[in-house]
């Protein structure tokens, strides 16, 4: 490997950390690459590619890990793109930018704003970068928006063979709906180009109601008399936080502040999750000490605000937690709140969930969203969303409070992961979804068998596939045979400060014999393009850690 790292393209940077520590933003799983790689420039991210191909590596890349699954783990070589992030060109008249696929959503957001644009939709969060948040198919809370990657026009990537490849609806069109939700297993997503929409404002309200309020209103207006509309319900207190909000031209206007919202109630708040680790029969008395003092006393307890639409539309995730977010048809919602929540008030015989519920505590809120990604065409291969209407989210988060694992967790989510299955409901790709098999998801996916043509057809020995895809996605070879450059977990050990440490190994079986002309016909001509960025970046980046 040393000798490759010497001798291919030496005047091209490759700036390559040997002892960094990759850890998921909830710090629920750890890993340890053997290099750690933060590109600028295509012709790197090239070099990349080529090298890893030569010392028989394999490729994850990484933005800011927010997904809490192994999905980003790998003991072989990390590309991090927070120094690809430009904005290469941006039409104010169309809308339409093009921006280089390592941009953070807030970085975008702030760029764009100076121009009178921002981002149509968003999610609870903007700390993604572009291709992270398309990759795993993000979406916000509306019925007039589905997944972020509707706004998208077209993508440029890179392959395992290192051609740079454009797909849009128009061009490479197997690959575009491949490449729209690709789970990183593609290859490495270099160029987006993305609808904006004109800058706006948002006036939001939010009260507390009981539960049978959104029930009843459920298919009255509740998801659509509002642009975007998000509901936090609570399960013991049967109550709900309904918030909703349109766009407006009126000058902002402050939220109410709250004592609790500072460093106080988030301190305090999380001493009593930590407590109850211990004594998990309190969940329910700090549910209620949380809404009545956050929220208020009183059903119909309200607040407002007007805020610009990026700011507005975010939420603070507080912290460590598991995420098991699933999507099913928004019809089926009634149901499923019913039937979950009898089964959290120990009614398991009403709830008609096989799974006992007896002294299982869950921490509060359960966040119920929506999207509408049926009137897209063509739509991605993995979209997760109902086909033929409205899409409502139910994510049961669980709270790790000083990342430690609550005790209900095994529990609780095979409980729910029954309910959701039985109402038809696909998990969210970037979460942590515990019982679904691979034959689950071919049956929950018909055009999976597209998905995983493309990626074969692109990435014939497996540059960019780990234990993850194998897992759940990949058929399983007989003998056990993997793809030559494939990752196969080996361990998962207990880590010191919570969460598990990931380790893993490549099996090498020999690489496809074919070359790269035969692997990649379906990219030849113009539809296959060399790119390349203008030279004269600062090469000589900052790092904290060791380099190669």
């Amino acid at each position: 490997m040393e000798r490759e790292l010497r001798t291919t393209d030496p005047d091209i940077p490759f700036h390559a950390s040997t002892t960094h520590l990759h850890h998921t933003w909830a710090k629920t799983y750890f890993s340890r690459p053997e290099l750690y790689v933060r590109p600028r420039t295509i012709e790197e991210i090239s070099k990349i590619i080529g090298l890893a191909r030569k010392c028989h590596r394999r490729l994850v890349t990484v933005g800011c890990a927010h997904s809490p699954s192994d999905l980003t783990c790998t003991s072989s070589w990390m590309i991090n793109l927070d120094l690809y992030d430009e904005i290469l060109d941006l039409n104010k008249n169309t809308r339409v930018v093009v921006v280089q696929s390592g941009i953070r959503l807030h970085d975008l957001q702030q760029k764009v704003k100076e121009q009178g644009l921002m981002m149509p939709n968003l999610g609870s969060i903007d700390h993604q970068s572009i291709a992270g948040a398309l990759s795993t198919a993000t979406h916000g809370s509306s019925t007039r928006h589905g997944l972020l990657s509707q706004s998208v026009l077209g993508l440029k990537i890179m392959l395992a063979d290192g051609r740079l490849v454009t797909c849009s609806r128009d061009q490479n069109l197997d690959l575009f709906r491949a490449a729209t939700v690709s789970l990183g297993a593609l290859g490495v997503i270099t160029e987006v180009t993305f609808q904006m929409a004109p800058f706006f404002n948002i006036e939001w309200h939010q009260s507390l109601h009981p539960l049978q309020y959104l029930l009843t209103r459920w298919e009255h207006g509740l998801w659509t008399e509002y642009e975007f509309t998000r509901i936090w319900w609570m399960p013991y207190m049967g109550r709900a936080i309904v918030w909703r909000a349109n766009k407006t031209d009126k000058p902002h206007h402050p939220p109410v502040s709250n004592w609790w919202r500072g460093s106080i109630g988030f301190h305090t708040y999380h001493v009593l999750l930590y407590i109850a680790q211990w004594v998990p029969q309190i969940l329910p008395l700090v549910e209620k000490l949380v809404v009545n003092v956050q929220y208020g006393f009183k059903d119909g307890a309200s607040s407002t605000a007007v805020e610009d639409g990026h700011t507005g539309l975010l939420m603070d995730c507080l912290y460590s937690q598991f995420v098991n977010e699933w999507a099913l048809p928004l019809h089926r919602g009634p149901e499923a709140i019913s039937r979950l929540s009898a089964w959290l008030h120990g009614d398991t015989v009403g709830s008609r969930i096989p799974v006992e519920s007896k002294g299982i505590y869950v921490h509060a809120p359960i966040e119920v969203r929506v999207s509408d990604t049926s009137a897209t065409t063509p739509r991605p291969y993995l979209d997760n969303t109902a086909p033929d209407g409205p899409t409502l989210y139910l994510n049961a988060t669980l709270y790790r409070p000083y990342n430690c694992d609550p005790p209900c967790r095994i529990r609780y989510y095979e409980a729910f992961e029954y309910l959701m299955k039985e109402l038809g409901g696909r998990p969210h790709w970037a979460k942590n979804f515990a019982t679904v098999t691979k034959e689950d998801f071919h049956n929950m996916y018909p055009t999976l068998g597209d998905w995983l043509r493309v990626r074969n057809e692109v990435d014939p020995d497996g540059l960019f596939v780990g234990d993850w895809h194998r897992r759940h996605l990949l058929p399983t070879e007989t003998g056990g045979s993997n793809l030559p450059l494939e990752e196969k977990k080996v361990s998962t050990t207990a880590a010191s400060a919570g969460g598990l440490n990931w380790a893993g190994v490549i099996s090498m079986k020999g690489l496809s014999p074919q070359t790269s002309e035969e692997s990649f016909d379906m990219m030849r001509a113009s539809e296959a393009e060399r790119s390349s960025l203008p030279r004269g970046l600062d090469e000589n980046p900052a790092e904290e850690e060791e380099e190669l």
